[in-house]
Formats: C-alpha cells, structure tokens, sequence
C-alpha cells in the first residue's frame, strides 16, 4: 500500500483566493463586534452557509453574504490583519506563493478613496509577506456587473502599481452577465503593462464562457474553467496553449455547480493536459482551505500522492512567482515525493 503524506506538507502555490474570502471566521466575528455591525445568521452560525448560487437569486444571497463580511474591513488595520492571517493560513496548508485577488473599489469608499485603498492593500502585502515569509503578490480584479470603463480605470492602475507587488488582473463576479467582450481594451492594458490575464470562466455558464475568455481577452490563466471539460476540443486548446485552470473543488460544490466533490471533473481535466491549480476561493464562506482541495482530489477522485505532486507543480508553474521562487518550490515538491 503507498504510503500517505500529509497534503499540507506538500509545496503549492495559491492561485485563486479572494480578499475578503480569505478571512477567518473568527475574525469576522471580532471586527463586527469592533465596529458595531449587525451580520446575517448565516455568518454567525459557525457553519459555512447554506448557499447555491446556479440561478441568480442564489448568487444574489451569495453577494449578499460577502458584501456584509466586506463591510467588517473599515480601517487599515484590519486588512493588515486579514492579509497577515490569509498568509499564515496558506503557510499552515504548505503554500508557498499566495496571489491574492481584490477589487480595490470594494473597499475604497472606507479607505478614503481608490488609490488610497490600492495603497494600503499592498502595503497589507508587502508587510504579511515579510513578517510570515510567504511570497505573496496581487491580482486586481475587475467587477463584470460594473461598466467596463471601470475596468480600465482599474487596468491602467492595477500596471502602475505593477512594481509594488501586482501581477495579474482579473474579472470576476457573476459571468452570466456582462460578456467577456466588452472588458477587452481593460485585459489589453492590462497584457500591455506587463500583467498577466486571468478571468473568471466557465463555471456558473458552461465551455463558451471559457472560449470568451481565451479569444477576448487573451487568458494565460482562467479563474475556474471547470466547464471546459464539456468540450474536448476545448480541453486540447487548454492543454495545447499551457493555459491553467483555477479549479475550486469545494466552491464548485459549495455553490451547486456540481452536486458532490466526485462530480467535480479534475480527473478530466487532468488526463487531458490541462494545467491545474486548485485554489480555495472563499474559505470564510465555503468552510475548507486550500491543502482540503488536495485532499478532496485524493479522496474523492484518487489521485496518488505523485498525481498530487504534480498539481502542486502545476500550481507554481501556473504562477507569476520569480524563478528562483518557483525553482525552491519545485525541490521542495521532489523531497515531498521522495
């Protein structure tokens, strides 16, 4: 019989957590008793909430939720708290690169403004990732249910923040809305500064949305891209481009994409190529961090601990890490397996 190691020992990178996801629920709890905030009971419950978001009433409860644990983040110190303990989190469940993902203009009307925001989040960053040792970058993502002038805005800041520790720029939120098309000049400033492209695709909407992606706004990675696997073809540019899919096990369930964790289709993806990097998306709404993914692909769908190993390389290939990083993380998945 293989011998099992344990999955947070294993080297990964983290390619798919969002901002005010990232929060412990501990935490949420003390900043809405800090500041006098009344939360839903789905988020005092101490059990993930209850959510399906397949049709738009339930996406509506799903922003509903998040929108109310965002409005706990009022001052800078607590994004410096929730940065530090999104780094801590990942180095417990054996990260060693975090791109974490935020819409500044989420936070900017309690942050005195856009730049400020930007600003106070990098320095959040920067700070984590000193004090913990984890390498940590951002990936300013644009809101899909917003004009995409904004998105531009946040392109062209998003590349003169680029020195200060961005990496990516991204498009999230509901995909049934807004077509990947209209962001297009927002995703060229962005490649054009140096960024790398990563939107959210196929996951509420089925391997078109993926497409979009790829043809529009040139994706080198997708946030998500489960529904590919609809499409062989799709899979083969998938793999053919190296392109990384952000695969969410436990969002996919969380959110009904799929009904149970076997359902999720990483073994597709997998046996066709397809780069991977499972991320945990919203842990503070969806219960599991990011070595519970690994687990989850061991469990229920059996991959071998060297099937996980490379994952883990997939993830920091997938990654905007320097070489030097990608190189310790490499070796350190080798003496995993070894």
């Amino acid at each position: 019989m293989e011998h099992v190691r344990d999955v947070s020992e294993l080297p990964k990178a983290h390619l798919h957590l969002h901002f005010t996801g990232s929060m412990r629920i501990t935490t949420l709890l003390e900043l809405a008793d800090k500041h006098g905030i009344h939360l839903p009971d789905a988020l005092t419950s101490g059990e993930p909430p209850k959510l399906r978001a397949t049709d738009e009433r339930g996406w509506f409860r799903f922003q509903r939720l998040y929108d109310a644990a965002r409005s706990c983040l009022r001052e800078p110190e607590d994004i410096q708290r929730l940065v530090r303990e999104a780094a801590e989190e990942d180095l417990r469940d054996g990260s060693g690169w975090l791109e974490i993902q935020v819409d500044p203009t989420s936070y900017a009307p309690r942050l005195g403004g856009l730049i400020p925001a930007l600003e106070i989040i990098l320095d959040a960053v920067d700070s984590a990732a000193r004090e913990t040792g984890l390498g940590m970058r951002v990936l300013v993502a644009a809101n899909r249910m917003k004009h995409p002038l904004d998105a531009r805005t946040l392109a062209r800041l998003a590349v003169r923040y680029a020195d200060r520790g961005i990496v990516g720029f991204g498009l999230s939120n509901d995909e049934r809305r807004g077509m990947a098309r209209d962001f297009d000049r927002a995703f060229a400033i962005a490649r054009d500064g140096g960024l790398l492209a990563a939107p959210h695709g196929g996951e509420l909407t089925g391997p078109a949305s993926v497409r979009d992606c790829l043809d529009d706004l040139d994706a080198s990675r997708i946030g998500h891209g489960v529904r590919a696997a609809e499409d062989p073809r799709l899979l083969k540019r998938l793999a053919d481009r190296g392109v990384t899919c952000e695969v969410c096990p436990a969002s996919n369930v969380a959110l009904g994409v799929y009904e149970k964790p076997e359902d999720v289709p990483l073994r597709t993806l997998f046996e066709a190529g397809v780069p991977m990097a499972l991320g945990a998306d919203d842990p503070l709404l969806f219960g599991s961090r990011l070595a519970a993914q690994y687990e989850i692909a061991r469990r229920h769908h059996g991959f071998t601990d060297a099937e996980l190993a490379e994952l883990a390389r997939q993830s920091v290939r997938g990654s905007a890490a320097p070489k030097d990083v990608k190189e310790k993380l490499l070796s350190g998945i080798d003496d995993w397996l070894a």
